[in-house]
């Protein structure tokens, strides 16, 4: 079985060379990437299993590599960021990172994200592969396809997963713990509100009211539930 494959792309050199020697001797595949432009360039290149992208970067800023990357890749994304402000982590995530760090951070915790992540399973639907078929949406977890009637769904890995957990038990409400376990799997190392940012970003694709939504309805103070008839 190969070697996963990394990509780090930030400008700190010495953090650049403290994560690849580290992840290296993990037995991680490494390349790296000290700008923007380059860092989306070797993305495409290299076809990482996952990408360490600093928010700050010269050239393209890391929330401008996420947006291309996501144009094209569901590539898993961790984000670094300087910043302890709330605001550069919402967007990183709403953008479709799928994690976060706050620098500083120790290489040993960043190595334990990734394998995280990665036992995820890329493209794994999280509950049994049967289509689930509702008023509006018809859900095909083996071609990985959404359906609001006549219109076809573009998601991403994370967004399709976190459709099918919900919409694999309409009506009943599952708690953000419960999603990020299914979703993001038991070793997941971040806090919650990961998923509400995915589910915004999953309302806005599905064109769901977020005041008054048809699919995915807020249950304040515990989580969410799938409002959908079943047929």
């Amino acid at each position: 079985m190969p070697s996963p494959r990394v990509l780090i792309v930030d400008d700190e050199e010495s953090i650049v060379d403290l994560v690849r020697s580290y992840l290296s001797k993990e037995g991680f595949q490494v390349d790296t990437a000290m700008d923007g432009p380059t860092g989306l360039a070797k993305a495409r290149a290299f076809k990482p299993d996952v990408v360490v992208l600093d928010i700050m970067l010269p050239g393209m800023d890391g929330i401008e590599v996420l947006r291309q990357l996501r144009g094209d890749s569901s590539v898993y994304v961790v984000m670094l960021t300087a910043k302890a402000e709330e605001t550069d982590k919402v967007i990183g995530l709403s953008m479709g990172a799928d994690d976060y760090l706050t620098k500083p951070f120790s290489p040993r915790e960043l190595a334990a994200r990734i394998r995280a992540i990665l036992r995820r399973g890329r493209g794994e639907a999280p509950d049994q592969p049967r289509v689930l078929a509702f008023t509006h949406l018809r859900i095909d977890p083996v071609r990985r396809e959404v359906w609001n009637q006549d219109t076809s769904i573009d998601l991403t890995t994370l967004e399709f997963n976190l459709l099918y957990a919900l919409a694999s038990y309409p009506g009943r409400v599952l708690t953000r713990e419960q999603l990020l376990e299914r979703v993001w799997g038991a070793d997941y190392f971040g806090d919650d509100r990961v998923v509400d940012a995915h589910i915004k970003k999953l309302r806005h694709k599905l064109g769901d009211d977020a005041s008054q939504p048809t699919f995915v309805q807020t249950v304040r103070g515990i989580g969410y539930k799938f409002g959908d008839e079943p047929l």
